[in-house]
């Protein structure tokens, strides 16, 4: 069994890979990491592999590797963006630059479909990556997800006090609503046009996959075709483990 590990700003994402074998798991992160993994995976047994990607503080990484380690007798496999891996190549100027999460994203896309692929991950952060039918990662955008937008109007002005409201109406009769429906229904609308740009250089066979926390919302809003896959990023994982 393998044990796939997709640690992000707020959520740390995993899964048990082996023959006949797929069980995803998802927790919130908090201060006291240690005692979050021991509620975890005291009861798992001993991995033949643990496979990580990782965006958060470096101090949380070294959280976990040394909890592995003292575990298991382990070491994580830290996997760092690389220039070309399992049929995609980075055409970033400094590959090494592109986040884990993105690429590691990119290689579970490209073990779903050979073509097109826009890869929209719904995280802390928002990206929208463009891959082609070739295998390669073409570019993509950065920008704030749903909660840090909201709690950006928060700290940023003076009349704006709550940063949960319903978002269902976008004549919202309450301040509160008014950002919950603002910025998911904004967060939608700059999705989609990334979208159209990215068919306009892709093709109309691009296939959109779906993935990160706050896809389910967004997927509510979002106007075009679209594949939802909740563990893209562990896919990835698992596709880079078996060739390790």
């Amino acid at each position: 069994m393998n044990l796939l590990i997709d640690l992000g700003n707020s959520r740390l994402k995993w899964a048990q890979q082996a023959p006949g074998l797929w069980r995803t798991a998802v927790v919130a992160l908090d201060d006291a990491m240690p005692s979050l993994l021991d509620r975890t995976w005291r009861d798992l047994e001993t991995p033949r592999k643990v496979v990580m990607c990782s965006v958060a503080n470096p101090t949380r990484r070294q959280v976990i590797e040394q909890w592995v380690q003292a575990r298991w007798s382990l070491a994580p496999q830290i996997i760092r963006t690389q220039a070309e891996q399992l049929g995609v190549k980075n055409l970033y100027r400094q590959p090494e630059q592109l986040g884990t999460d993105r690429w590691v994203a990119l290689i579970g896309a490209r073990g779903l479909t050979s073509g097109a692929a826009c890869v929209v991950d719904c995280g802390t952060a928002v990206t929208v990556d463009a891959l082609s039918a070739q295998g390669e990662f073409l570019g993509g955008v950065v920008f704030p997800g749903l909660r840090l937008l909201r709690e950006s109007l928060v700290r940023g002005t003076a009349g704006i006090s709550a940063a949960t409201g319903n978002a269902a109406d976008c004549l919202a009769r309450s301040t509160a609503d008014g950002v919950a429906a603002g910025t998911l229904h904004g967060l939608a609308g700059a999705v989609e046009r990334l979208i159209e740009e990215y068919r306009r250089a892709l093709g109309e066979k691009m296939q959109v996959l779906l993935t990160g926390g706050d896809a389910p919302e967004l997927a509510a809003l979002l106007r075009v075709p679209h594949t939802p896959v909740p563990d893209l990023v562990l896919k990835g994982l698992a596709r880079i483990a078996e060739s390790l």
